[in-house]
């Protein structure tokens, strides 16, 4: 059985999720604004330099990270998305939830 990793997203009064296919390693916006989804594709489907932490605070090493790859790579990426594209990643709301109310 394929495994699909989901979290909910909201730009502006909408609400949406980004959903992971592990299987075809394919990601996939649902999003009521076109804008917001147009900027979180372009976002999650690119290559990113990201510093990732270690064993203190001041420990870091900078790493390709390709949101495509695998769902923690793409975990890593989403927590980078509201900086870079202002779609904010709801991690505490149930999908299930923005699936059936899609606005605030």
């Amino acid at each position: 059985m394929d495994e699909k990793f989901s979290v909910a997203i909201s730009y502006g009064e909408n609400l949406g999720y980004v959903e992971y296919d592990d299987a075809q390693k394919k990601i996939i916006v649902v999003l009521g604004d076109e804008e917001g989804k147009r900027k979180a594709e372009d976002f999650l489907t690119k290559i990113h330099e990201i510093k990732i932490p270690h064993e203190t605070l001041l420990d870091f090493t900078s790493e390709q990270i390709n949101p495509q790859a695998d769902v923690e790579s793409l975990k890593i990426a989403l927590t980078r998305l509201w900086e870079a594209t202002g779609v904010h990643v709801d991690w505490s709301r149930p999908v299930d939830y923005v699936k059936l109310h899609p606005h605030y």
